[in-house]
Parts: C-alpha cells; structure tokens; sequence
C-alpha cells in the first residue's frame, strides 16, 4: 500500500494528546494494513485515549463494527524495560477494503472534536 494512504491518517493520530512521534505503518501482500505508535503513558490523558480509541476501534456498537483492531504489544519487558520506552499500540485491519482514510474519517466522526483540544478529553 502507498505510503500516501496514510498520509490523512498519520496526521489526525499525531494530533492526539500524548500520541508521539513516529507513527509507523505498513501492508503486506494482500492489502491488509497496520499502524504502530507510543503514546506517552505520563500524560494524563493517555488512558482516555487509550479508551476512546479502543471503543471507535474495537467496539463501536453492536451492530456497528469496524474491521479494525486496537491493541498493545510490547517485547519481552524483563530482556527490554518498562512500558514508558516499550509499550506500543497497534491498530490493524482485518478487511482489504478498509482503506487508513476510511478509519481516519471514523475517527474523526467519534473523538473528542477538535481532537487537539485537551478541554475536549477531559473526562467530568
């Protein structure tokens, strides 16, 4: 997949509180994408991003699931360190269809609007 398919996608993630920098992405042979980035787990939003992209992602409603998935990975934390230089989120498509803009526009749809506003995440 053409790098300019994530292009959209890339810059609304770094938009987000406690996103850094850089995204990765890739595809393999049949179309299937994936996209990987940190977050910093000392700011305090990063568990209302974690929850919220979980919830668009993985579990929009019922009826109304995207092909996606969102989850952590992580190396071997006794051969490596901690989760503030080794935690890493994946989301990753389970559809060949589903193109990076298509999620992008799903996120934008159902996060905190605009999603760089701090206000805006702040849970009541």
């Amino acid at each position: 997949m053409d790098e300019r398919a994530f292009k959209t996608l890339i810059e609304y993630l770094e938009k987000i509180p406690s996103m850094t920098k850089p995204i990765s992405f890739g595809s393999d042979e049949d179309g299937l994408w994936w996209i990987k980035f940190q977050l910093d787990i000392t700011n305090e939003l990063a568990w209302n991003v974690v929850q919220e992209l979980g919830c668009v992602v993985n579990y929009l409603s019922i009826n109304e699931r995207l092909p996606t998935v969102f989850y952590p990975v992580s190396p071997a934390p006794y051969m490596n360190g901690g989760p503030e230089d080794y935690l890493s989120w994946v989301i990753e498509t389970k559809d060949k269809e589903f193109k990076p803009g298509t999620l992008m526009k799903w996120l934008d749809g159902r996060l905190p609007n605009p999603v760089d506003d701090l206000e805006q995440w702040e849970m009541e």
